[in-house]
């Protein structure tokens, strides 16, 4: 679906963002070290809110623009302000592959692409699905 690459030769490959009845959205995709070496994930990706701060390494600052309708979407926590996306990563080695995820408020309907953005990594437009 799309590809956004970061530093180090790390390299977000998301493969599907799924609209769910519930008003979210759930983009998924694989998390790969595509370098010669172990990477140690760069804390920049949990983004510097406080609020996720305080919950460790994760996508949590992730966000998702509706340029059409000039809105940003913030990945979405929980009572606890723990992000609701993949957390406690640490280090990723030479080509392994990691599963990953991020929720966020779904756009209005008729909004089908949106823009994906994470820290240390360059932005892609992907299709939401449902």
């Amino acid at each position: 679906m799309a590809e956004l690459k970061g530093q180090d030769g790390l390299l977000l490959q998301i493969t599907a963002a799924q609209r769910d009845s519930g008003g979210f959205i759930t983009v998924n995709g694989n998390l790969k070290n595509e370098g010669a070496q172990s990477v140690v994930i760069p804390s920049a990706l949990r983004g510097d809110e406080t609020e996720i701060v305080q919950h460790g390494t994760s996508l949590g600052g992730a966000t998702l623009v509706d340029a059409k309708g000039k809105k940003r979407y913030y990945v979405l926590r929980d009572t606890d302000g723990r992000p609701l996306t993949t957390t406690g990563l640490t280090t990723i080695q030479p080509g392994q592959t990691i599963p990953v995820f991020m929720q966020f408020p779904s756009p209005p309907t008729n909004t089908t692409e949106v823009i994906l953005q994470l820290p240390t990594f360059s932005s892609a437009g992907i299709q939401i699905s449902g």
